[in-house]
């Protein structure tokens, strides 16, 4: 029997949200939804967030840094929700759009900047680029390049944790574009065979790269993926920081459980193109403006405002020190040290030390 009611989440209405978020917030007598520290931690988490990927758009235009280069801009609710939502042990493993993830974990920014521009003090030693942050004390799992490569790798990381017989849970986070790898039905297969404390997060920005999700595909709703190996499913509101904190955090209880995985289809947005090079000529104006008036960060603030816990010069405050910090991530990169030589040997696998894969 199917089990697609396991998570008591609300539906996806962008209609409501948007008279919602369009009305200037008043002093509310509703008890919020969260404490005021932790709303005030979304929103300057969030807010260093869409700063920090401002500022690499403008960086990667000067030539600064080389490669791809994919912004998180209109996202930042995915992130800042997830990493609330988990324990410090859990792993976290995503795709090539994958600033904001490290940053959520508790990464100074100056680390995921100075990788942008491939130096040794990069979190990756200079060696990944935007593509492929890591970290293995904040047990971030990297961004991986290869479209969907991470699916199977984040099965793999929770049958280890399983297997060690641990709680901890690996959420594997992929593009709406990386579903339609065969990888994931092998995997979705098995996660649910040994019943792998995954969550399994398709961050749904609505475009594989220029391809919408309507011209991929006529199921729409991407969280029927997981009816035919009866994975618990749910379509969350991407927009919304508590709708993504509790969906997550219902998905985690109920992995820890022993239940096996669960897929959420977190649907957001993208404000800026696939990558810096995307004209973005596959959606209007208007559909872009459209989502802007749902703006994840907006609408923490509204609430921080509607409950009186900030004041314009507030406001100032935190946009300094944010500001701050991504002068000083700057800074740190163009200051610091390309990597040596030598490093090109290393992390690699080499004849002499593994001789039977040259045979």
């Amino acid at each position: 029997m199917l089990q697609l009611q396991v998570l008591n989440l609300p539906p996806f209405q962008i209609e409501d949200m948007a008279t919602a978020t369009k009305k200037a917030p008043k002093k509310s007598s509703n008890k919020p939804a969260y404490s005021k520290a932790q709303y005030m931690k979304w929103y300057k988490d969030m807010l260093l967030m869409r700063r920090f990927e401002e500022t690499c758009g403008n960086l990667y235009l000067q030539q600064k840094f080389g490669g791809f280069c994919h912004l998180y801009i209109g996202q930042e609710a995915v992130a800042a929700g997830f990493a609330s939502a988990i324990k410090k042990d859990d792993k976290v493993i995503t795709a090539y759009r994958d600033h904001a993830h490290p940053i959520a974990l508790g990464m100074h920014p100056k680390y995921v900047m100075a990788e942008l521009y491939g130096k040794a003090a990069g979190c990756s030693k200079g060696k990944g680029g935007s593509m492929h942050m890591f970290d293995k004390e904040l047990n971030m799992m990297g961004g991986h390049g290869i479209v969907g490569a991470q699916i199977p790798m984040g099965a793999g990381i929770a049958f280890a944790e399983k297997y060690n017989k641990t709680k901890n849970i690996c959420l594997t986070f992929m593009g709406d574009g990386a579903v339609r790898q065969g990888a994931l039905h092998e995997t979705f297969n098995m996660a649910m065979l040994w019943k792998l404390p995954v969550v399994f997060i398709i961050e749904n920005n609505q475009y594989a790269m220029g391809t919408s999700v309507e011209r991929t595909t006529n199921v729409t709703d991407l969280s029927k993926i997981g009816l035919s190996y009866d994975m618990p499913s749910k379509s969350v509101d991407g927009m919304r920081v508590e709708s993504v904190h509790e969906a997550i955090q219902e998905a985690a209880e109920h992995c820890r459980k022993g239940n096996g995985p669960v897929l959420l289809d977190i649907k957001t947005y993208r404000y800026k193109g696939h990558s810096m090079s995307d004209p973005q000529k596959y959606r209007t104006k208007e559909e872009l403006n459209d989502y802007k008036d749902l703006d994840p960060i907006t609408q923490v603030l509204n609430e921080i405002k509607a409950q009186g816990w900030i004041d314009d010069d507030g406001v100032k405050k935190i946009e300094g020190e944010v500001k701050e910090m991504v002068n000083e991530s700057v800074k740190f990169a163009e200051d610091s040290p390309l990597p040596e030589l030598d490093e090109l040997y290393k992390d690699v696998y080499m004849q002499e030390d593994y001789p039977y894969i040259m045979d």
